[in-house]
């Protein structure tokens, strides 16, 4: 990313794939709840109309919380948050982790890359990171989606996230592990321009105008405001995303015909269900990645230098 301490050394591509992956864990662990909650929003009266006079189960989305946790039990919030873990795992290591490398290369080692080369850059390691990641956001969603009320009668549709991958191998076939992956690397080819482009650009400003230092303060900023822009630009394309991944075979022909059947039943406003949770979530796990990567970054390059000059001396 842009900027950097003089006093640093320029972290590696190890480190920073290292620094992302660990990073987005920790704001996985943070906002999963959030998560949860979007995920529920979105997949709200998608099978079929209400009733007339019936409400909705879930209203906004500390109200989601609240439903789940007085109908389900607190350890609903954090259903799929294993598959959440494997994801970040392997989706921030590469996204983010990449992004400075496929910056430079598009940039042809220009010492600021223009414009184009940061989205470009965004684009190839966001869809890089979604065809390697792509399994693990399919259990994390349908984990996050499913209802499990006992005194209703309702079953888990899965009761593991080992299980769940061998249950989704077995009954779709790969492609079920990798549904809704062309949908999802558009999604993330957006969100990945939205975020790092974003977050990317306005640090670079906040330092180049000399308003704050490369600290906290920097990142926090920078960070939310690359929250709130991914949501307004993504949430369109997350929201078909998770319907279609959370789908049964057969329900939809495709990411096209889940959108327009998602128009045609329920209308524009259908594409910003769960917005609120969806930027709450996505302006606290960016201020909580961003924040975390920085400093994971640092400390251990800093760790790295005495073994360095050890090294050097022997």
């Amino acid at each position: 990313m842009a900027g950097g301490s003089a006093a640093d050394l320029a972290p590696t591509a190890v480190v920073k794939i290292f620094s992302a992956g660990t990073a987005g864990c920790m704001a996985d662990l943070v906002t999963f709840p959030l998560d949860t909650a979007k995920v529920r929003l979105q997949v709200q009266g998608e099978s079929k109309a209400l009733p007339k006079g019936q409400k909705v189960a879930y209203r906004g989305v500390f109200g989601t919380i609240i439903t789940i946790v007085r109908t389900e039990g607190p350890r609903n919030l954090y259903n799929g948050l294993l598959a959440g873990l494997h994801r970040q795992i392997c989706f921030s290591s590469i996204r983010i982790g990449l992004y400075d490398t496929m910056k430079q290369l598009y940039a042809h080692g220009a010492e600021n890359p223009g414009f184009g080369a940061r989205l470009l850059a965004g684009s190839t390691t966001g869809a890089m990171a979604v065809a390697f990641a792509q399994p693990t956001d399919v259990v994390k969603v349908r984990f996050q989606a499913q209802v499990h009320q006992p005194d209703n009668g309702s079953v888990k549709r899965y009761s593991s996230t080992t299980q769940a991958y061998r249950t989704i191998a077995r009954v779709e076939g790969l492609r079920g592990l990798w549904k809704g992956c062309l949908l999802n690397i558009t999604r993330n080819a957006i969100v990945n321009c939205s975020e790092l482009v974003t977050y990317d650009i306005i640090k670079e400003q906040i330092l180049k105008n000399k308003m704050m230092t490369d600290n906290m303060p920097c990142h926090f900023t920078a960070a939310f405001a690359a929250g709130f822009c991914t949501t307004v630009v993504a949430s369109p394309v997350d929201v078909v995303k998770t319907r279609f991944m959370n789908s049964v075979p057969g329900q939809y022909g495709g990411g096209a015909n889940c959108a327009l059947t998602m128009l045609l039943k329920e209308g524009p406003s259908a594409f910003y269900k769960g917005f609120m949770p969806s930027f709450l979530r996505l302006g606290s796990w960016n201020i909580v990645m961003f924040v975390s990567y920085e400093q994971i970054q640092r400390a251990v390059v800093r760790f790295q230098r005495p073994w360095e000059s050890r090294f050097r001396t022997v």
